[in-house]
């Protein structure tokens, strides 16, 4: 089975297109460093060609203006049509969870636009919201960055290795789509207050973390369970001290 990846050279689909291949798919890899600019358009017909199986995992170079609505606005229209012209079967897309209740946020809105155009394109389809990655948590912390100390929300989060939400993603590309949204998350709840003092501990960064529930979350300000999964959730293996110990092993 043919399997075009876009935005294969991210975080996410290096490990995607890596998984794919060995489970014997033939893999399309498709990004802006490979020649494929799915703004402009440039590339997709020819790396589209022959795929029963479109993966999206791209995002937006920016989180804090219209940047993001314009790229996804224009990036998933772009892939609809190059979709629908090579017949595709399967149109998998990666989102966020809690998507719906951020709206507030540029870059959440711009979230629930790609979402939008792909439930309205009548392709075959599945949304994969996935949590936060383990891999992020540096920058989501950061949002709280205060000299030298951290402002966080004590909202909850269940964060996610990079790698399961990869795996995740492969297993649902070999299946048959769903027509909705499916979520996955972490095995282990947090506060986003308390998984920084967990990160910058493991880092020996002695930097204070406050509690503050008034910090924005990329322009929003949180509910306890905004960023939590519904209870039909896949939940991933990985654990934060086991992603801990292997990513400060490399």
């Amino acid at each position: 089975m043919k399997v075009t990846v876009v935005g294969a050279s991210g975080l996410i689909g290096t490990r995607l297109s890596e998984k794919l291949r060995r489970s014997g798919h033939d893999v399309a890899a498709a990004s802006l460093s490979l020649g494929v600019d799915t703004v402009t358009g440039k590339g997709l017909d020819v790396v589209m060609a022959g795929t029963e199986v479109v993966v999206d995992v791209t995002n937006a170079a920016s989180f804090g203006d219209s940047s993001a609505f314009d790229f996804f606005k224009a990036s998933t229209k772009n892939l609809l049509a190059a979709a629908a012209e090579a017949g595709i079967r399967h149109y998998l897309a990666l989102s966020v969870v809690g998507t719906p209740h951020l709206v507030e946020s540029d870059y959440f809105r711009a979230k629930m636009v790609q979402e939008n155009l792909i439930r309205a394109s009548g392709r075959p389809y599945t949304i994969l919201r996935s949590t936060q990655f383990y891999e992020f948590i540096n920058g989501l912390i950061d949002i709280g960055a205060e000299g030298n100390v951290f402002r966080l929300p004590s909202a909850f989060m269940r964060p996610v290795a990079a790698g399961d939400v990869a795996a995740f993603l492969a297993e649902l590309a070999a299946g048959a789509p769903s027509g909705d949204v499916v979520e996955i998350g972490g095995p282990e709840q947090f506060g986003i207050d308390e998984i920084a003092r967990i990160y910058l501990a493991a880092n020996e960064d002695e930097r204070q973390v406050i509690t503050d529930q008034s910090t924005s979350y990329f322009g929003v300000e949180l509910t306890d369970d905004a960023l939590i999964p519904g209870a039909g959730a896949r939940m991933a293996r990985q654990t934060l001290s086991d992603w801990l110990n292997q990513s400060m092993g490399e």
